[in-house]
């Protein structure tokens, strides 16, 4: 099977949609990018259009580099293959892009004309286009476009027996536009595969499929493997009512298919974001490949399994890994009411902050609480929530002042159930000597291990903070870290003690 051959639309059909067209410096940027994404052929305009279309496309065919075919479009009209010709006989592969419709609808209700009379404009139309073409350049083409042909299915045979004619005219590259998208792909695709068994095989048969079904990637995708060579497609899908093809989506397409794609696939998604800015056409939340939301996810079931093939080339949840389109995000993990622990663990560990999935566990419901009132959470509610369910635990404990009043002896000043108590406890340090303390209030728990570290903490804003963290063994034999800041490590160590308490007390009665 041939190579694809991507033949780029966006200066001619998807600058022709925008509600304000670009002027020549525009396409200038727009044509280097095509270049810089190696795409092999680009219809630069429609040179019989307007002196500023004649001139944009006299100065990309001086820019094209040797192996690039710089095409021009033009009706079947003498004058406007003239000014084509004239336009691109400067770039070293011109080629003429010739369209006439011969759908039996367009050619009754559009051009008023018969059949037979048509044909023979389209046949006369690309033998002169081809005689003033090699009159100026040897490496001149010929394309002709079926204007249509999706709605050519009960006069295929008509449609084929003029394409005979016109490849004997001089055409070596026969269009079949889906110009509207009407019905599916199949359909289309199966009529594709009967014009290409039908001329032979030198000719190169070409696709051009507009969106309005939203099957335009699909059918073109189909459409290489059913015998067509040349892609036309557009960046961003830009184009008439729904829009082209999108060269995006059929390059990542073919990629993953198994084809060798001639593109450089890691310049898409810079290009996507300056096509954007240039059209004024704002990117889709849900585009493919490209939109804000392609790697974004909501549901616990996706968040678990993307986050666990996260650095895997392939993973669960994605068509690609995002740097092969050159994006530098990773997948977004959003919370909102579907989104489980996995989701908590991954925000506010790529926020920075100490969390375990035990921890996620527990803050999940009421995370989820506040997603259930709003939608989906910013960051930095996730955060707010997270300090004061970790480090500002509320429960049936309020941690008020502890001191030493002698060796291996501490005093505990806190308020549990509305009730103030100062209790004394001995130990191996203020740790051991708290949940000695508390023994007698028959809360019986068992000190794990317990560690301390800087946290640097900009939200709260009081700098650089003591945090500690402490793994309390409680009555079930269940592991409950307590987390705790304060400028003094050993008040934070006794503030974790407090904090795994009202955690505990909130699953039980202590």
């Amino acid at each position: 099977m041939n190579r694809p051959f991507f033949y780029d639309i966006t200066l001619r059909d998807g600058n022709q949609a925008l509600k304000k067209p670009w002027q020549l410096s525009d396409k200038k940027i727009i044509f280097e990018k095509l270049l810089d994404l190696n795409v092999q052929a680009v219809e630069v305009g429609f040179p019989a259009s307007s002196d500023m279309d004649f001139e944009a496309c006299r100065e990309l065919s001086l820019m094209a580099p040797s192996n690039l075919v710089v095409s021009g479009l033009a009706r079947c009209v003498k004058n406007d293959i003239i000014r084509a010709v004239e336009a691109i006989k400067d770039a070293k592969i011109p080629r003429v892009h010739l369209f006439l419709t011969l759908s039996p609808f367009h050619m009754k209700y559009v051009l008023n004309k018969e059949p037979q009379d048509v044909r023979k404009t389209a046949i006369e139309a690309v033998k002169f286009a081809y005689d003033e073409i090699k009159k100026v350049n040897k490496e001149g083409q010929i394309q002709f476009s079926v204007e249509h042909f999706g709605d050519c299915g009960e006069n295929l045979d008509f449609v084929i027996d003029t394409l005979k004619e016109i490849v004997k005219s001089g055409a070596t590259t026969i269009n079949l536009p889906n110009t509207v998208e009407r019905t599916r792909p199949k359909t289309f695709v199966d009529m594709i595969e009967r014009v290409r068994n039908s001329l032979d095989n030198h000719i190169t048969i070409s696709v051009h499929n507009h969106n309005d079904l939203g099957m335009a990637t699909a059918t073109t995708v189909e459409s290489y493997f059913s015998g067509a060579v040349q892609l036309e497609c557009a960046l961003n899908g830009l184009g008439e009512r729904a829009g082209n093809t999108n060269f995006y989506e059929v390059a990542v397409a073919l990629h993953n298919s198994g084809v060798d794609v001639p593109i450089d696939l890691s310049k898409i998604y810079e290009t996507a974001l300056i096509v954007s800015q240039m059209s004024k056409v704002p990117i889709s939340e849900k585009a493919p490949l490209i939109g804000p939301d392609a790697l974004a996810h909501r549901s616990g079931i996706h968040q678990d399994g993307a986050l666990k093939t996260k650095d895997m080339e392939k993973g669960a949840y994605r068509p690609i890994h995002p740097s092969l389109i050159g994006r530098k995000d990773d997948e977004k993990i959003g919370f909102t009411s579907q989104s489980g622990k996995t989701a908590i663990f991954e925000i506010i560990s790529k926020a920075g902050y100490p969390i375990t999935i035990q921890e996620a566990i527990r803050l999940q419901p009421i995370i989820k609480e506040a997603a259930e009132k709003v939608g989906e959470l910013p960051t930095a509610q996730i955060i707010d929530i997270y300090f004061n369910e970790t480090f500002n635990v509320k429960g049936d404990f309020k941690f008020i002042h502890f001191c030493h009043i002698d060796k291996g002896t501490f005093e505990y000043e806190f308020r549990f159930k509305d009730k103030d108590y100062k209790l004394k406890g001995t130990g191996n340090g203020p740790l051991d000597a708290c949940v000695d303390a508390l023994k007698q209030l028959n809360i019986n728990v068992k000190l794990l291990h317990y560690e301390q570290s800087a946290l640097d903490e900009e939200i709260k804003g009081s700098g650089a903070t003591a945090m500690s963290v402490i793994h309390l063994e409680d009555s079930k034999g269940r592991e409950i870290i307590g987390r705790a800041r304060h400028e003094s490590t050993a008040v934070a160590n006794v503030r974790a003690i407090f904090n795994a308490l009202n955690i505990i007390s909130k699953e039980e009665n202590l």
